[in-house]
């Protein structure tokens, strides 16, 4: 039996080469893959992810290890990997639009599909397992209810796309630099934040979590310019510290 490696094993990032087995056709992101995403007319699969991080493996052992699945994803999808530490870029714009799309906080592996044409995701999230649980969809059967969807509703797919485009554009700017903030843009962010703050187990959302040191440096930046105004803000240091200590505690054994 042939070990038959994917695109993936000329690459210089660890994390891509982690997936070089996989029985997955991956590409790495570029133009062969974007323009053959055209030539077929097939959605994108944007797995983006980094080495160190534990439900990446996980995602890669239940679902892109396992043949079924990923001949089902070869079928449907030009499939693309990603290492956020290799492109920061791709994955903060990614990651905004997920947050745009879910209006919860993402992390990694995110999972988007994306448009052939435009690379525009029209669907997006984060771990996802091999079989329904925890409020969660099956891989396989997500795949094939994304690739169903971007075949009977293309107009609703390119009026949600249209409107994702605007709201990127008027956060990073017609040249993908952030745009400049309005002066109340800290105080709504800080507000949103406490919404999705979890007060028992601290962090944002629901699980699955994933640490985002940029909405705890920004809480701790918003509380030291609230000090400094002379109106100490204590429940976004409240937030930001339960946050570190429960992930702090969450990796020590329990006596």
């Amino acid at each position: 039996m042939t070990n038959r490696k994917n695109r993936l094993a000329d690459q210089t990032s660890p994390y891509l080469q982690q997936h070089a087995d996989n029985p997955v056709d991956w590409y790495p992101w570029g133009e062969q893959a974007l323009q053959k995403a055209r030539d077929e007319d097939k959605p994108i699969l944007l797995s983006i992810g980094y080495s160190a991080c534990h439900w990446c493996h996980v995602m890669a052992h239940e679902s892109f290890e396992d043949a079924a699945t990923a001949k089902l994803m070869n079928a449907l999808y030009i499939n693309i990997k990603i290492d956020r530490e290799e492109r920061p870029d791709l994955d903060k714009i990614y990651q905004t639009a997920h947050g745009l799309l879910t209006q919860r906080t993402g992390g990694w592996p995110l999972t988007m599909i994306l448009t052939p044409g435009d690379q525009i995701p029209f669907f997006g999230g984060t771990y996802f397992p091999e079989t329904p649980r925890h409020g969660l969809p099956g891989f396989a059967e997500l795949l094939r209810h994304v690739e169903h969807q971007y075949r009977q509703h293309r107009s609703k797919i390119a009026a949600q796309n249209d409107a994702m485009s605007k709201a990127l554009s008027k956060i990073y700017g017609p040249q993908g630099r952030p745009a400049p903030l309005e002066f109340s843009a800290g105080v709504r962010a800080r507000d949103e934040l406490e919404q999705a703050f979890d007060s028992q187990h601290g962090g944002f959302g629901s699980a699955p979590k994933f640490p985002h040191p940029s909405n705890l440096e920004f809480l701790l930046h918003h509380w030291s310019a609230s000090t400094q105004g002379g109106n100490p803000d204590q429940r976004t240091l409240h937030m930001a510290a339960l946050t570190l200590k429960k992930m702090a505690l969450g990796a020590c054994p329990r006596s």
